[in-house]
């Protein structure tokens, strides 16, 4: 039989509490945060200091479960009859389980349907932290979660319904929101259900039936890969304009003009900037990196005077956390070694001036670049200035990660075999390459039509001329191939055969295979052939009528 009680606990003595003594037991009394005057006894902790105690504001239930567990279950309820009358329903449930009407996975599912959803949340934050998945995408899981949770009116598990999730996905739509935008949503409530279900937090998972959106023909953003002529006006744009901009004037009749005067401090850091900036694009460009594993490179994961330069991306900082060596191409290495030496030259200069000891090599946990958050803004800056349209005629536009796309369309127009390109991209699928990171517009698909062979429609006339004056049949008309001798409408032939025989004229067309025309029909369409047996010359003997305009001579090689 199951109880139902108040917790004691103790928590820490208030500070400035007064202690006295009542009845023999050492109390204590203070004013709360709202002024109000409280009082409890006090006992001693693990630590030697005294504690106050008091009881649990609402009952919990103690009771055995259908597996002879004890357990003690909070009830939430202040009020001991509603704390017996949840007690009753755990009881209930646990004699399902012992009669094999329920099991003990549903008797567990139970438990959490009216726990608060946050502390579900909270269980699952863990997890994911556990799992060693990146701090960017659980704060996008739990974002997601959240607003779902705010939007749907989700409190506890038990308020789960794929309709009013449904309805929400539609409400998305509405406010413009894509495919891709929406799958996000989907695939990250499915999968802390599926969680919820491996932990016996439900039973089933209600929202693994919702099917994705179609993002091919839903899709709000289509990124371009850049020409090359693009890629050296961004670089070159990139590099010059922070010192540009601090020369323009902003402002009076000279608005516009590049005369203002800039301190040489100030123009060394700002053509630093710059250098940087376009250095950045460039590494962006010839490796395919994403922007937040850029911004995650070291100096010590610089490997450029190895035989063949490359960067040793983390497992931890790349997308698929596999860890990848980034080859170098060997300008870029050489471009990556003196913005390192010059960093060098910046840091001893540094330490030069404030008295410090001098570095003889850069930290290995520096990091290569400063990769700013708003680089997108900073680069939709770059581009206006280059002059190279954000978005082209077809809608497809240009950001940060439209650098990768660039990268992957430039191999495809290399020449570089596709898995080679793959590898390359670092993708676990090869239509991800082909479909995604390539952009068909920069494809000489033109001048891959001129290495086909080279098919002209008369190359054979000269041979068949030829050869038909070889044979006397250089005249036959319509036909080069059907000799005259043909039945056709206007050239009738007697019923019967004709046989070729030798100059013995002993043998007959059966005995020697000669060549027979006859009226009957074939329907099947065996070869015409001629046997040669003996060294007789074969010539031709009509025993029946010949027939119009055939000349046994024509026959003869």
């Amino acid at each position: 039989m199951g109880t139902v009680f108040k917790k004691t606990v103790t928590k820490a003595k208030p500070e400035g509490a007064e202690v006295f003594t009542l009845k023999g037991e050492r109390w204590a009394r203070w004013k709360d945060a709202k002024g109000k005057l409280r009082k409890s006894k006090l006992t001693i902790g693990e630590q030697g200091q005294e504690r106050i105690v008091f009881e649990s504001r609402t009952h919990y239930a103690k009771y055995r479960d259908g597996a002879g567990i004890v357990r003690t279950v909070a009830t939430g309820c202040r009020d001991e009859a509603a704390a017996r009358s949840v007690l009753g329903d755990l009881e209930r449930r646990a004699e399902l389980v012992k009669a094999g009407v329920m099991t003990t996975g549903e008797d567990a599912a139970a438990d959490h349907l009216g726990t608060p959803l946050q502390e579900h949340l909270d269980g699952y934050a863990e997890h994911m932290r556990g799992r060693g998945l990146s701090a960017t995408h659980r704060a996008y899981t739990k974002r997601h979660l959240k607003r779902i949770k705010a939007e749907c009116g989700y409190t506890a598990l038990k308020d789960f319904s794929r309709e009013t999730f449904e309805r929400w996905l539609v409400k998305l739509t509405d406010h413009g929101a894509g495919a891709r935008t929406r799958n996000c949503y989907r695939d990250d409530l499915v999968t802390f259900c599926n969680w919820c279900v491996t932990t016996n937090r439900l039973l089933s998972n209600p929202f693994e039936q919702i099917t994705k959106a179609n993002v091919e023909a839903d899709r709000k953003r289509i990124r371009r890969a850049m020409a090359e002529a693009e890629l050296v006006q961004l670089l070159g744009v990139a590099r010059g304009r922070p010192l540009l901009e601090a020369m323009t004037v902003r402002k009076g009749k000279r608005k516009g003009e590049t005369y203002a005067k800039v301190r040489n401090e100030t123009k060394v850091n700002l053509e630093r900037l710059g250098w940087e900036r376009a250095l950045s694009y460039k590494t962006l460009i010839l490796t395919g990196l994403r922007k937040g594993e850029l911004a995650s490179l070291t100096v010590g994961q610089m490997y450029l005077d190895a035989d063949l330069a490359y960067i040793d991306l983390h497992a931890a900082d790349e997308k698929n956390r596999q860890g990848s060596a980034i080859m170098l191409r060997a300008d870029l290495a050489d471009d990556l070694r003196q913005w390192l030496d010059a960093e060098l030259a910046r840091l001893q200069s540094e330490a030069r001036e404030r008295g410090e000891p001098i570095p003889a090599r850069l930290p290995a946990g520096m990091p290569l670049f400063n990769v700013p958050a708003g680089l997108l803004r900073i680069l939709n800056r770059d581009l206006k200035a280059a002059g190279i349209p954000k978005v082209d005629e077809r809608g497809r536009t240009l950001d940060v990660h439209a650098l990768r796309t660039t990268f992957g369309t430039l191999l495809s127009k290399g020449g570089v075999a596709p898995r080679t390109a793959q590898a390359a991209m670092r993708h676990a699928s090869l239509d991800m390459t082909m479909q995604v990171y390539t952009d068909p517009k920069l494809l000489d698909v033109r001048g891959a039509l001129d290495s086909l062979p080279w098919l002209p429609l008369n190359a054979g006339q000269s041979d068949i001329a030829q050869a038909a004056r070889a044979t006397g049949t250089d005249d036959l008309g319509r036909s080069q191939f059907a000799p005259k001798f043909a039945p056709t409408s206007d050239n009738p032939t007697q019923t019967g055969s004709n046989a070729v025989k030798t100059a013995g004229g002993r043998a007959s067309a059966g005995e020697r295979g000669g060549i027979v025309v006859t009226s009957e029909s074939v329907k099947r369409n065996n070869p015409l052939t001629m046997a040669v047996n003996g060294s007789d010359e074969w010539s031709l003997r009509a025993s029946n009528p010949r027939p119009h305009g055939c000349d046994p001579c024509a026959l003869t090689n």
